[in-house]
């Protein structure tokens, strides 16, 4: 900085001061999320769920004494409007399998590549019953969530120009971890999917949009 002018050594200071409150706030507010229940987080839970929720949520599976066994992609399909006005449907892209690809030999993969699809799809099923009803407050902005994700996705790669993706469906693939060569444990390797109902997309939430 000593190399800027005195204008923009002002206006890079501030800067740095701004990235540093901001990242002082977000610190504090997962540490408030992640911890015991207490006074601050009892006066401002709903600020703090507010913030946490759905991109910053924590998650302690793999310390957990049974961790995961299981093997869940995540897959969709869409129903689209070309611009002739036909209308055709997709087969499946397993978006899992195409993070496994983006992550696979890179040595810093992003925290999207790794979480964003893994933690939309579990904070769905954590806020929806076997049904796919919502069971809590947060299921409208889980659903919400999960469909932003898989259209942007779509967009990205499998949408010809010109079209328009009017419908998507969802689906989960789910196979269990074969046990160890050691192990006497007998599990069924058969996938099992869970197929959700079609949504429709909002106009203008094709660009990731919808909140």
């Amino acid at each position: 900085m000593a190399a800027l002018s005195p204008r923009y050594q002002v206006g890079a200071a501030l800067a740095l001061a701004v990235v540093a409150v901001a990242v002082c706030v977000h610190v504090g507010m997962v540490f408030l999320h992640v911890a015991p229940s207490n006074t601050v987080t009892k006066a401002h839970g709903e600020a703090i769920d507010d913030w946490i929720y759905p991109e910053f949520e924590q998650n302690w599976k793999l310390f957990a004494p049974n961790p995961l066994q299981q093997n869940i992609a995540v897959q969709v399909r869409a129903q689209i409007r070309g611009g002739d006005g036909g209308s055709r449907t997709t087969g499946w892209y397993d978006l899992s399998a195409q993070d496994g690809r983006n992550i696979d030999g890179n040595l810093v993969p992003s925290h999207t590549q790794q979480n964003e699809l893994r933690r939309a799809w579990d904070f769905f099923t954590a806020t929806h019953d076997s049904s796919a009803r919502p069971v809590g407050l947060r299921g409208a902005l889980a659903e919400t969530y999960l469909r932003r994700i898989v259209v942007m996705r779509l967009e990205r790669g499998a949408v010809d120009e010109g079209g328009v993706v009017e419908r998507v469906q969802v689906r989960s693939r789910t196979t269990n971890v074969p046990p160890p060569k050691w192990s006497t444990d007998k599990v069924s390797t058969s996938p099992v999917y869970r197929v959700l109902s079609w949504w429709s997309v909002p106009d203008g939430a094709t660009g990731g949009g919808t909140r």
